[in-house]
């Protein structure tokens, strides 16, 4: 499989006058494509520094980063953010949905940025809600969804752009048990149609369900083991 994400010996240094942290400490690591990851270890261990790394929202201090086989370690703003619109989609653990507006609303706003006609942004949106299972539920305002539809939702809306790259930061961190194995059932089945998932946990029972886990301590690979996904029936 080719590497969709490379890293070559990458450091992030945070200097506080004179206390200098290493969130990311000599990373390198390679993904392939359609790959489902787990990034997983304690609070302050870099995993959070590594997704942002790896979405373009941060950027090395010393060392590579290739994303799609282009070097964008040292792009600008405007160029990252090119980047992350034709490439990425984000999911966050609070959903980030628009209150007064409907599903399809907020499925289409990163196709709003992109300057997509009204008709098309619609179909699109639409199209990425049935995907999701919310076909039914496109009128609705995030206040008369569930949690669980809420991210199904941002997942949507993460989709609409059709990314190579979904990265995903604690999304079952607002979700009951039942909730959050029903959304790792979608994001296994999104990652089975090729597209690339990084996502960050600290709960080993989701980290279960990617095809490879990563664990950080101290700003460095602790671990990178490769296993069979734990599937949850429906």
């Amino acid at each position: 499989m080719t590497a969709l994400i490379e890293l070559e010996h990458v450091y992030r240094t945070y200097v506080t006058g004179d206390t200098v942290l290493h969130a990311l400490d000599d990373v390198s690591l390679a993904i392939p494509e359609g790959q489902f990851v787990a990034i997983m270890g304690a609070s302050g261990s870099g995993k959070s520094t590594l997704l942002n790394v790896i979405g373009c929202l941060d950027r090395p201090t010393r060392g590579i980063y290739r994303l799609a086989g282009k070097n964008v370690t040292d792009l600008s703003r405007t160029e990252l953010a090119e980047i992350r619109s034709a490439h990425l989609g984000f999911v966050f653990q609070s959903f980030n949905l628009l209150p007064r507006t409907s599903a399809v609303e907020n499925v289409e706003l990163p196709l709003v940025y992109a300057g997509v006609g009204a008709r098309e942004r619609t179909r699109r949106a639409l199209a990425a809600l049935e995907r999701v299972g919310l076909g039914n539920r496109a009128q609705h305002t995030p206040g008369k969804l569930s949690g669980g539809q809420q991210q199904r939702v941002a997942i949507a809306r993460a989709l609409v752009n059709n990314p190579r790259l979904i990265l995903a930061d604690e999304p079952t961190g607002q979700l009951d048990t039942r909730t959050s194995q029903d959304l790792m059932r979608l994001l296994q089945d999104l990652a089975a149609t090729g597209i690339t998932i990084v996502m960050v946990t600290h709960e080993a029972d989701i980290g279960s369900c990617a095809q490879r886990v990563i664990t950080m301590r101290d700003g460095r690979i602790a671990e990178d083991r490769v296993q069979v996904p734990h599937r949850t029936a429906a």
